[in-house]
């Protein structure tokens, strides 16, 4: 049953709230627990060879998208910052992603994030407008009358908040988020990049948001997280700007377990996962592995 379907079947769309506990979600997803546990990390290419090899290693784009499937994208797209000063995500991570979806049959790309800076700025500056369009997806603004609050039954502190339409109604959702020191939670990375789907007031999750993140976790579960390590701001995150504190790193890790993706990722940055409060809090509500001691970790080396 595609994501779509499943949530629809469970409660509809429109005005009514959605109640979906994190093993509901987990099994709409289809994956197993061999599957949640292996990741593929890519190192020492371009930003195109990365992803293709990481998707390619995990199965191909085709065990997550098939023909007609209506496809969101989910990049990091915050901040009015060049690609350079690496705030967002690597525009052309972005674009891959987008023709392997296309290659599988995907129907439709959507791409949008609800950004901190103007919308309009933060899209063409990032580069990410541009290259959504030559990959032929769709570069979407952000309209606030499709939020719609859902019911969080399995959640700790939250119990609803206003989620975007169009990923609850996809078929597919590809998260993916830029590796980079956050000056809240230490770190911004998959789990993180989930408020750019949110409404409300997002000050509020602020306050004790490592777990109200894991909260928001137990609705929102990616089929795929595909994590742009090309470069990594290492200080002054999450907006940065300064070059000083960027650091070339040249990886992508992708897997269909977003918790584990981003342990790894915590790794960049000299970090474990259990250093990470949101990642902890996953793992303690059993939405993912932390532990990378009983991941299978394939390392691609394309230098």
């Amino acid at each position: 049953m595609k994501r779509r379907e499943f949530l629809k079947a469970g409660v509809g769309l429109g005005a009514a709230t959605f109640a979906l506990g994190p093993g509901q979600v987990l099994d709409s997803l289809k994956t197993s627990q061999e599957k949640l546990t292996d990741i593929v990390v890519a190192k020492n290419g371009s930003p195109a060879a990365l992803v293709q090899n990481a998707i390619k290693s995990l199965g191909g784009m085709s065990q997550f998208v098939t023909k007609g499937d209506v496809v969101v994208v989910k990049p990091n797209i915050g901040w009015d910052r060049t690609p350079q000063q690496a705030a967002n995500t690597n525009p052309e991570v972005v674009a891959e992603t987008i023709r392997l979806c296309y290659e599988a049959g995907a129907k439709k790309v959507k791409v949008f994030d609800r950004t901190c800076n103007d919308a309009r700025r933060c899209y063409k500056r990032s580069g990410i407008e541009e290259a959504v369009k030559e990959a032929g997806g769709e570069i979407r603004h952000i309209v606030e009358a499709r939020f719609t609050k859902i019911d969080i039954p399995q959640g700790k502190v939250l119990k609803s908040w206003e989620f975007y339409k169009d990923v609850l109604e996809c078929d597919v959702l590809i998260n993916i988020p830029v590796a980079k020191h956050h000056s809240l939670t230490r770190v911004s990375l998959g789990v993180k990049n989930i408020m750019g789907v949110i409404g409300g007031d997002r000050g509020e999750i602020h306050n004790g948001i490592d777990q109200k993140l894991a909260d928001l976790c137990t609705i929102l579960q990616p089929h795929l997280t595909v994590l742009d390590a090309t470069r990594i701001l290492v200080a002054n995150g999450p907006q940065g700007g300064s070059l000083g504190d960027v650091r070339q790193t040249s990886t992508i890790a992708a897997g269909t377990d977003m918790i584990t993706v981003d342990a790894y990722a915590a790794t960049l940055f000299q970090l474990k996962g259990s250093d990470i409060g949101y990642i902890a809090r996953c793992h303690e509500m059993g939405l993912g592995v932390m532990d990378l001691e009983k991941v299978n970790i394939k390392e691609i080396d394309l230098g």
